[in-house]
């Protein structure tokens, strides 16, 4: 094994099967990836060159959930020790199989491939549609989905050895549905700003659990407003506050209840829409929202927002039986399709603009 190759990546690393002696041999595929190769093999030829620049940073834009995606300068050697810190949480090591079927523009499919490098997996690349788990008969040891694609991929799930999803909350319908598979399933907490998960909460299994465990050397606290703070020595140059209402069980775990710019205040009692949400997803199957619209002595009434396929109005009004009489939707709206980022996250601001300009005939 050469010294170049040592230091750039693993001896076991694999791509689609294929392994490299040289560096010269591995930007000779490339090349003739990004001239020959569909558009996500030419993305993941653009990345790796990237990498092996000499460039101690790679450019990365964060996911757009409460605004336009924003451009990041991203430290090779910390998203080394992400890749590394991932390893050990999931205990997947040199020789395992990983399927990358993300975007490559955001962290979440670059790390996939940094982990493959440092990691010495074998990464098999295919296009990022919703159902690409499905359309191979591989198996895989390490998989990441965001929501949309579990939703049209659980069937295979049984292919797969460990799988997160992360870029969104999951719905409870879906949480039911891994129940019955025999994959080790985490949701993970993580953004651009921290190289990934820093956080993942078992989803099935014994080991199912309604909180987030940090990965090793995080640890949590809140501000005063309740909202998260990380604090990852490794990662990050100093603690990162969000903007993430937590409820802090200890300095390791934290429950995740939404974020505070989504907070509703209807008639002086504040609600985290995600939270609503997540009671009503036991209950109700298809695509629905949790939004307000302002009221004249609420100051904002709860709404529910669904799309063209979201569940009946019957089962709505079942549903909300469930839920204390403040969170109950005094509306429910309909659109033909809900407003997403690439990553499938809903995109809250935009909905409630759209709903305001329904409600005012605009």
């Amino acid at each position: 094994m050469s010294q170049e190759r040592s230091q750039l990546w693993h001896p076991s690393f694999k791509l689609n099967g294929l392994s490299f002696d040289s560096l010269v041999s591995l930007h000779e595929f490339l090349d003739s990836m990004k001239i020959q190769g569909d558009p996500h093999e030419r993305d993941l030829a653009e990345f790796l060159k990237d990498w092996l620049s000499i460039e101690p940073f790679v450019v990365s834009y964060t996911s757009g959930t409460t605004g336009a995606p924003k451009k990041c300068l991203l430290s090779k050697e910390k998203m080394r020790l992400s890749a590394q810190t991932t390893g050990d949480f999931f205990q997947i090591g040199p020789g395992a199989k990983a399927l990358l079927c993300l975007p490559l523009s955001f962290i979440a499919g670059k790390m996939m491939v940094v982990r493959a490098l440092v990691l010495g997996w074998d990464l098999h690349v295919v296009a990022p549609t919703k159902d690409a788990l499905t359309q191979y008969d591989s198996t895989y040891d390490f998989v990441a989905l965001v929501p949309h694609q579990l939703a049209f991929s659980y069937r295979a799930l049984d292919k797969v050895k460990v799988l997160i999803v992360g870029g969104g909350v999951l719905p409870a319908h879906l949480e039911e549905k891994l129940q019955h598979s025999r994959v080790r399933a985490y949701a993970t907490y993580g953004m651009t700003e921290t190289l990934t998960h820093v956080a993942a909460r078992r989803l099935n299994g014994v080991e199912r659990s309604e909180h987030y465990s940090a990965m090793p050397e995080v640890r949590f606290s809140s501000d005063a407003r309740g909202c998260l703070e990380i604090h990852a020595p490794k990662l990050l140059e100093a603690p990162l506050v969000t903007n993430d209402l937590v409820q802090i069980i200890d300095n390791q775990n934290f429950i995740y209840l939404g974020r505070i710019d989504d907070m509703i205040n209807s008639g002086g009692v504040k609600h985290a829409p995600e939270s609503i949400e997540r009671k009503l997803k036991q209950y109700l199957k298809g695509n629905f929202i949790i939004s307000s619209l302002p009221h004249q002595t609420l100051g904002e009434q709860i709404v529910l927002v669904k799309d063209a396929h979201g569940p009946s109005e019957a089962s709505i009004d079942e549903a909300v039986d469930h839920l204390t009489p403040l969170e109950r939707p005094k509306l429910i709206l309909k659109l033909e399709e809900l407003p997403v980022t690439d990553t499938g996250k809903y995109k809250r601001k935009e909905l409630k603009a759209i709903i305001l300009n329904q409600k005012n005939g605009l």
